[in-house]
């Protein structure tokens, strides 16, 4: 939610409301970083960062899990030397000493030491997050294929019941921050699919096991003790922590420390209750957006026609310019509709590369993103937004006829890009800014559209044929 790793833990948790609807694509991998199925595999393989893919289970004793995966027991995909098998196991064998080591932290934080007992009493780690963690999906689906299964008739359906149900929520919290109603109700939506799919492991459990086991311990400590924090102040019981792998939580996935920043008790009555409590809900995810630098009155982006020939190297977020100038360079509404203040500075994005639609993006696609920085996550939250206000589908087609490249092809494509002096990363299959700079290199070398689209056209002409 905040900074980048957070970010990474709510995509590789978050989306929630995706979980069940892309389980039946993904399986076995999971990507809802909180159920076998989310955005953070959904859209983990498309523009950014790693994959992870929780399983779900019951709650069992002391917070654990009963009839959950086990873990494989193998050495974890990123190589890391925290994530070999020898190295869980002995920070396993050390959990419960790690656990109590933390209590002075705790301590500090204004934790009462009945409370640190009561809380941390049989907790056990959870071994199967260490494969979560480091999972690495062979195959992605495309952004179009995504697009399809959030954004869809019965969630349009129940955004605009919840819309209604909770208008004087709404009423109230869009007069106070000034967000975007349709933005909260869309994020609510495709997080958890309004509160039906949340995940279910402990928030503690899963936690301490990070926090004390694998490669992210420090950042997991924070959250943690964090999550300490919340029980310890009775904002929310233990039952109600309860989410995905990583530690997010609630109808729009909370991180503990994103929850310390972020929530506030709408209704006054002495608590903050981002999990049953719809005005706090609403109200602690549009403070979020707000503190994050949400313009009131604004949308998040256009999509727009791009013309043949266009200089695709301009399609690069830190290449933002006013309005008026994309104009003089021949992008326009895809509605034929004028912008609407054509001095706002916008950056492009042409996820299809030169064969699919283009988006000119504002300060509050940016905005969406630092709530969860992936591209096409932040994509399809403004998109969905827009038809739970009545807009329509986007007007230009997707190149639906392209597929996604497989993880060892992702794989090889880099590897090949580094042979030609293009790509000076690591090879890891995972595509991200780099590896669409040193593709619309290679393309502009040899005389396509440098759109950095991955496409198998631009790997067979990478392998030479």
């Amino acid at each position: 939610m905040m900074q980048s790793v957070t970010g990474q833990a709510r995509r590789a948790v978050s989306v929630t409301g995706a979980i069940m609807i892309a389980a039946a694509l993904l399986l076995p991998v999971g990507a809802h970083a909180q159920a076998q199925n989310g955005l953070s595999n959904l859209f983990g393989g498309i523009f950014s960062g790693p994959n992870a893919a929780p399983s779900q289970a019951s709650p069992g004793p002391g917070g654990g899990q009963t009839g959950a995966l086990p873990w494989s027991g193998e050495d974890g995909a990123s190589g890391h030397p925290l994530m070999t098998a020898a190295a869980i196991r002995e920070a396993a064998g050390n959990f419960n000493n790690c656990v109590a080591g933390m209590w002075p932290d705790a301590a500090r934080r204004g934790v009462t030491q009945e409370n640190f007992q009561r809380f941390t009493a049989g907790l056990s780690p959870d071994l199967r997050i260490m494969d979560l963690m480091d999972s690495q999906p062979e195959f992605t689906k495309s952004i179009w294929d995504y697009l399809d299964i959030l954004v869809n008739d019965n969630r349009l359906a129940k955004g605009r019941e919840v819309l209604a149900k909770y208008k004087a929520q709404f009423d109230a919290t869009e007069k106070v921050t000034g967000v975007d109603r349709y933005i909260i109700a869309s994020i609510w939506g495709i997080e958890s699919n309004y509160s039906t799919q949340m995940g279910d492991r402990s928030v503690l459990q899963s936690t301490a096991t990070l926090a004390c086991i694998g490669r992210r311990q420090a950042y997991f400590k924070d959250e943690f003790l964090s999550a300490l924090e919340i029980l310890n102040r009775g904002d929310l019981r233990p039952e109600q922590m309860r989410g995905s792998w990583a530690g997010a939580f609630g109808p729009t996935q909370f991180m503990p420390t994103a929850f310390k920043r972020f929530a506030v008790d709408g209704d006054g009555d002495g608590r903050r209750d981002v999990v049953d409590n719809p005005t706090d809900l609403i109200a602690s995810t549009a403070n979020n957006l707000k503190k994050d630098g949400w313009q009131a009155g604004q949308t998040w982006g256009f999509e727009v026609v791009v013309p043949q020939g266009f200089n695709y190297m301009l399609a690069d977020r830190a290449k933002a310019m006013p309005i008026a100038q994309w104009e003089k360079l021949g992008l326009k509404r895809a509605t034929g509709q004028p912008f609407p203040h054509p001095g706002e500075k916008a950056y492009l994005l042409a996820p299809a590369g030169a064969q699919g639609p283009g988006f000119l993006m504002l300060q509050n696609y940016r905005v969406i993103m630092k709530y969860n920085p992936a591209e096409a996550y932040a994509l399809a939250i403004g998109h969905f937004a827009d038809r739970l206000r009545g807009g329509q589908p986007f007007v230009q087609p997707w190149p639906r006829q392209e597929r996604e490249l497989s993880r060892s092809e992702r794989l090889e494509l880099q590897q090949l890009l580094a042979q030609r002096g293009f790509y000076k990363g690591t090879p890891d299959g995972q595509f991200g800014g780099q590896t669409r700079e040193a593709l619309r290199n290679f393309q502009a070398s040899i005389g396509v559209p440098a759109d950095g689209f991955a496409s198998s056209d631009v790997l067979d002409r990478l392998r030479g044929r």
